[in-house]
């Protein structure tokens, strides 16, 4: 559950009093009358009914320019209030977070800035110095602090919603990171007085059906998480051993001069890109994340169109790829 806090004119009270009727909120009560004319309502609401309640506010008071809507978390509350059968099944089937909370949380993870380029050197040397000794702990230490979970969900997001602001801010993070990881671990290659031979790093050179599946699952529980509230730090370790480790590895192979190596490593990279990102979207889909207008759900309809073609496509050709190159390396 959580509080919605509405903060407007006196004259709105009676019709923001009348959406907590009509939409069933577990409680609403109203405060005093401010110096300025504005009272707050605080109200109740249930994780099935509070977008449905935010986007009916949004109605009334999106042309007000003294009001305000915040929502608060609730740790708990008393008498306790009880599930029914078919609320309880609504709740299942939508989103825990509303449009606006998922927005907040997503766009502030998706800007890129020192803080992000600094988590993205840091494990991509962590990552690197793993797979060069083969140790599975360092390696998981690296994508406990590798930040590539919250501007692919931007992405995603982004297209949902038809936010272009979002989605290219998060394509450039994603870039920009991307970019940063691949070049430093070139660099590394260049500088490497040893053999590549370790385990961990050929390993990401094989890229089979079993790393589609995995970046498919990543994506989805990634998405799965964020709507439903979840802790994503566990989830964001998967997205990041789907795309870090692969993206240091053809770095590295690239900088010491492996070519057949890389090209393994980059095809495995490029796999699990457009897998993460096409499981976030369709899981958005699937959780029922849209925009509040009807207008704005025409235009991310078609963006959203568009993105899951180009993504569709990319997966067939890169999984033709993968079988010529299975069945070459068999010949």
């Amino acid at each position: 559950m959580k509080i919605i806090e509405v903060i407007a004119d006196q004259g709105h009270l009676d019709t923001i009093m009348g959406i907590a009727d009509q939409h069933g909120v577990i409680d609403a009560w109203p405060g005093a009358v401010a110096e300025d004319g504005r009272c707050a309502v605080r109200m109740l609401v249930t994780p099935e009914s509070r977008q449905t309640v935010l986007d009916a506010l949004q109605s009334v008071l999106g042309t007000s320019e003294t009001a305000r809507i915040v929502v608060l978390p609730v740790e708990a509350s008393l008498p306790r209030v009880e599930d029914k059968n078919d609320e309880a099944e609504a709740s299942r089937r939508k989103a825990a977070l509303s449009r606006e909370e998922l927005y907040n949380d997503v766009s502030k993870s998706a800007r890129l800035d020192g803080r992000f380029l600094l988590l993205v050197f840091l494990s991509t040397i962590v990552v690197a110095v793993g797979l060069l000794e083969d140790n599975v702990a360092v390696v998981i230490g690296a994508m406990v602090i590798a930040p590539f979970l919250g501007p692919n969900i931007a992405l995603a997001l982004g297209t949902a919603l038809g936010d272009n602001s979002l989605t290219w801010q998060a394509l450039k993070t994603n870039l920009a990171g991307m970019a940063l990881a691949l070049l430093l671990s070139v660099t590394l290659g260049v500088f490497w007085p040893y053999e590549v031979d370790s385990q961990e790093m050929l390993a990401r050179t094989d890229v089979g059906l079993d790393s589609i599946a995995l970046a498919l699952a990543s994506g989805a529980a990634a998405v799965l998480s964020l709507t439903t509230g979840l802790a994503s730090v566990l989830v964001g370790v998967m997205v990041a051993v789907a795309l870090l480790p692969p993206t240091a590895t053809l770095g590295f192979m690239l900088g010491s001069g492996q070519n057949e190596l890389a090209i393994g490593a980059g095809l495995l990279l490029a796999v699990n890109i457009v897998c993460v990102n096409l499981a976030a979207k369709v899981g958005f889909m699937f959780m029922g994340i849209q925009p509040r207008t009807w207008l704005e759900q025409q235009r991310a309809r078609q963006s959203m169109t568009s993105y899951i073609l180009v993504w569709l496509i990319l997966l067939i050709a890169l999984t033709i790829l993968i079988y010529l190159r299975t069945r070459l390396g068999q010949a």
